[in-house]
Formats: C-alpha cells, structure tokens, sequence
C-alpha cells in the first residue's frame, strides 16, 4: 500500500494535476472569500466553508479521474491485479494520495481563515468543526469518484463519470423536495451529503453525520475493490 500511495502521490506533482488542483482551487476559494467576507467585511468563516463544497464537487474529478482508469488506459491495471498486494490496499492506497492533495489544499485554505482572525473574530470550536465536516465532505466526493473512475477506460470519460456522478448526489436534496414518494424522498435525504454537512456549516458537531460520512468513504473503497476484484477474474470491463 505504501508503494502505491507514494507512487500516486507523487505523480500529482511530477505532472500538472496536482498544481493545477490546488492552484484553481485557492484562486476560486479565494474569489469567494472575498465575495463573501472581504467584500461585505464578515468574519462568518462557516459561510466561507459552505460555499466550498461546489468548488471540491467540480474539481475532485480531476483527482480522481487517473486513479484506476490511467493505469487501464496504458494497460498497467494487469499489474495491479496480479500484484502480490491486496485489492483492498491498493484501492486504500491511491484514495489516499489523493486525499493528501485535497489536505493540503485544505490546510493551505486556512491562510484565509488567518486573515479573518487578524482583521476579525474567528471562533475556534466554529472553525473546526466547519473544516471538519468540510473535510470529511471532500472525501466522500473523492471516494465516489474514485469508485467511478473503476468504470471508465480512460482519464477524459473518468472526470465526465465522476461530474455527473457528484452532480446527480449534490442534487438528491433537491429531487427530495421534488417527489411525492415517501420512501423515495426518505432515501435521497437520506444519502443527501449537503443535509449531512448542513450542521456542520451551523456550528454543531453531528456525530451521526461524521458515521456516515466514514461509511459513504467505506463503501465507496469497498465497491472499488469489488469492481477490481471482478475484472481480476473475468478480464473484462466497463466502457
């Protein structure tokens, strides 16, 4: 898993990808930042995080997009399949070093934070439990994209998977909204990442919502491991 992690990791800097990442990122955080707390002089920073989640639903595809779908696309996935490492190591490994490019990019986020505490009042209980469910929001997205990308055969159709994919999760508070179905509207809120962030952007610390959000990572790793696992046997796979 280390072989794996350090390999990934460090392909995110030896090519644009992770420079492009962060750069797009801190340059549009910081537009919104200034939109938001500059411009109207606020010292609100969880107004600053809740705004945040549509710039990680844009852009975790361009992490996610080469995880598994690169090494498919120059044919070295039958290295990773035959490995003497486990699936499930290799699918936690390459979660992580992009999960490494994300905390950076978070942490170097916080040099707005610093600027509202000097000019300001931030509120340290606020601010971390803001950045944590901030946080732990950006790897579910991560997680679902990484699982996505397990169906693409190449990088370009991974990202296109991955948007729609966020996308269509970001939208389910919406659809909720939208149906008369019970059962139905129950399911969306239910899997409904902006609901489960929403206490968080308020200042309270939900540990149901933190549960989930470990499990939706779980489940999205293991569904990764499942879809490699069964193309080990079958050598085939999804367009």
């Amino acid at each position: 898993m280390r072989t794996i992690f350090k390999r990934d990791f460090l392909a995110y800097f030896r090519t644009p990808t992770g420079y492009a990442f962060m750069g797009v990122f801190l340059s549009l955080a910081g537009f919104i930042f200034y939109l938001y707390n500059l411009s109207t002089l606020s010292s609100d920073i969880l107004s600053f995080f809740s705004q945040l989640t549509l710039l990680v639903m844009l852009l975790t595809p361009m992490l996610a997009m080469r995880l598994i779908s690169e090494d498919r696309q120059k044919r070295t996935d039958q290295l990773l399949l035959t490995t003497p490492i486990s699936l499930g190591k290799t699918v936690m490994g390459k979660f992580l070093a992009a999960a490494c490019v994300i905390l950076i990019t978070i942490l170097l986020t916080n040099v707005y934070t610093l600027i509202i505490a000097i000019y300001g009042v931030v509120y340290p209980g606020e601010w971390f439990v803001g950045l944590l469910g901030f946080t732990l929001q950006s790897l579910c997205f991560l997680a679902l994209d990484l699982f996505v990308s397990c169906f693409a055969k190449n990088p370009l159709t991974s990202a296109v998977f991955a948007f729609a994919a966020n996308f269509v999760l970001w939208m389910t508070d919406l659809l909720a909204n939208n149906i008369s179905i019970t059962w139905i509207q129950n399911v969306l809120n239910f899997i409904s990442l902006y609901d489960r962030y929403e206490p968080f952007i308020l200042g309270q610390l939900s540990y149901s919502s933190i549960l989930f959000f470990l499990s939706f990572i779980a489940v999205c790793l293991a569904g990764a491991t499942h879809v490699l696992d069964s193309r080990r046997f079958s050598g085939g796979g999804a367009a």
